[in-house]
């Protein structure tokens, strides 16, 4: 056959099909590792809160959780809540995750943060000493009030809720005392209240209420708070339930409480917002006092949107792959299906074409052949000269020798056969017109 050697338009095919999927492949590498997700990252960092805060000790917790799957969680203490969120909200601190009180923040003021649902009631405790009141908060103007430590969460619902019942820092001295500086300072009768945020199980609240110099104030009108302040809830704290021997409290109190979240920069790895979902599940889903079993953590988004991996997770739990594998194999499974089903998208249709395109080439280089058989057969039935004849019997000699010498692979090797079958039946042709030439007889 002229042109090319088979056998090189054979391995030039193969090889462009080959470095095609090469190149193919290498783009996406290249997409997975630049436009894709990164690997999650070894290393994350926490804001928490101040030491003793129930904050910190569930940061403590989390470290615990994330160890056991090969993540470092770092711990920053804090003042509280406000300052987490200037934490979060600047991404020169390195910070990740942190909690955040309920009330504190908006989508407006932290574009760049979700949640990831709320974690726990938050009660704001009351306490106070040596004042009557039975007239209201009023009765605190002249005292002096700790109501948290800048950069607390405590603080700003503090000193919101005494400046709507007109205890002002004009008209009243408020302090920055952390809650266990304000505990301490409360039972040795320096300060007449201290308002804290905090949870039930913080170790001050056990202490203050069981004392007898101390008492807890209630919200009697609750109801308006949370009406004024919808990231409030109302609680009821029953009487006896810190002492039951001693009937403390007295009575039942009505307690204002926001719920924490634990917020997230938006550009956290969604493979670590799927560990800190399963951790807070772990931590925060046992009962509580104020609280039943399985109701936090709670895709609530109060201050934030919930991200996407959280939507996920209280949608259908867990991702599939993390429920049967560890951590890391899961993270790189995933990044590889990320990168393979796409690849396969555009490799599964051209690897399809591939073997029509080489079929198609192939019958081709035949079919050509069976062109220029055809030309030699309509000069012959145009009635030739002998010299003619025989200038044609050269020409079908020649087809024969490259079709005889002409390599194809075996799937194509019948359709050679069948051409040479055909070449023969020319040749008989050729012979029934030499007779009659040979003869001096006219050709048929």
């Amino acid at each position: 056959m002229p042109g090319t050697d088979p056998r090189t338009t054979h391995r030039r095919f193969v090889w462009i099909v080959s470095l095609v999927t090469l190149v193919l492949f290498a783009a996406g590498v290249w997409a997975a590792l630049t436009l894709l997700e990164p690997t999650p990252p070894r290393t994350v960092v926490m804001t928490t809160g101040s030491a003793g805060s129930a904050y910190a000790e569930f940061g403590d917790r989390y470290r615990e959780i994330l160890a056991r799957e090969g993540i470092e969680l770092r711990l920053l203490p804090s003042a509280g809540a406000v300052e987490n969120l200037a934490r979060l909200r600047d991404p020169g601190t390195g910070v990740s995750m942190g909690f955040v009180q309920g009330g504190t923040t908006d989508p407006q003021q932290s574009p760049d943060l979700a949640s990831l649902g709320t974690l726990t009631y938050e009660p704001l405790w009351f306490f106070y000493r040596d004042v009557d009141i039975t007239r209201g908060l009023k009765e605190f103007r002249g005292k002096r009030i700790s109501i948290g430590p800048h950069g607390s969460g405590t603080r700003k619902l503090a000193a919101e809720l005494l400046a709507r019942n007109g205890v002002d820092r004009d008209s009243a001295d408020w302090l920055d005392y952390s809650a266990q500086e304000a505990g301490e300072k409360l039972l040795g009768g320096e300060i007449q209240a201290a308002l804290m945020v905090t949870s039930w199980e913080s170790p001050v609240v056990r202490r203050l209420l069981t004392s007898d110099e101390v008492n807890l104030a209630s919200f009697p009108r609750a109801d308006a708070y949370v009406a004024l302040y919808p990231f409030l809830n109302k609680l009821v704290l029953p009487a006896g339930v810190a002492d039951l021997a001693r009937n403390r409290p007295p009575t039942d109190v009505l307690l204002l409480a926001p719920k924490a979240s634990l917020a997230v920069r938006k550009d956290l790895h969604p493979a670590i917002q799927y560990l800190l979902l399963d951790a807070a599940a772990q931590i925060h889903g046992r009962p509580g006092i104020f609280h039943k079993e399985g109701q936090f953590p709670a895709a609530e988004s109060i201050d934030l949107p919930l991200s996407d991996p959280a939507r996920q997770y209280f949608k259908s739990g867990r991702p599939f792959l993390q429920r049967f594998l560890p951590f890391w194999m899961a993270a790189l499974v995933r990044q590889l299906l990320v990168l393979l089903i796409p690849l396969a998208g555009v490799l599964y249709p051209m690897l399809r074409l591939a073997p029509a395109a080489y079929d198609w080439l192939m019958r081709r280089r035949i079919f050509r052949q069976y062109g220029e058989l055809k030309f030699i057969e309509s000069q012959l039935d145009h009635r030739a000269s002998p010299d003619d004849v025989a200038a044609l019997a050269l020409r079908l000699d020649r087809l024969e020798d490259r079709v005889n010498h002409a390599w194809v692979p075996e799937a194509f090797a019948h359709m050679l056969y069948t051409l040479r079958l055909h070449i023969g039946l020319v040749r008989a042709r050729f012979e029934k017109v030499r007779r009659p030439a040979e003869t001096g007889g006219r050709i048929p």
